[in-house]
């Protein structure tokens, strides 16, 4: 079992690397790379759908079915943002 300073250390050196990591990145690849990395948030929800399995009680089914709901939105939410992003690349040559 870590510890409590070992996992604060390991956190901070989790939160400084992220930050140098991100900083490098040119700005205009920022948003495409945060948003398509949304993927993410699909382990997210198999997480919340594991807690929704495993609940007993009522206030645990509760909370269970908001982070699936939630948890869904942000998923599809990336996805859709990376969508409109990607729209805007394509060229506009209706006249052809």
């Amino acid at each position: 079992m870590i510890t409590g300073f070992i996992a604060l250390y390991i956190f901070m050196l989790a939160a400084f690397t992220g930050y140098e990591v991100i900083s490098r990145v040119p700005v205009i690849l920022h948003t495409p790379l945060m948003s398509g990395s949304n993927f993410v948030h699909g382990i997210v929800l198999v997480g919340a759908m594991v807690a929704l399995g495993h609940a007993e009680s009522d206030l645990e089914k509760i909370v269970g079915f908001v982070g699936v709901v939630l948890a869904a939105g942000n998923a599809v939410g990336g996805y859709v943002v990376t969508e409109r992003m990607l729209e805007m690349f394509k060229s506009s040559d209706k006249g052809k």
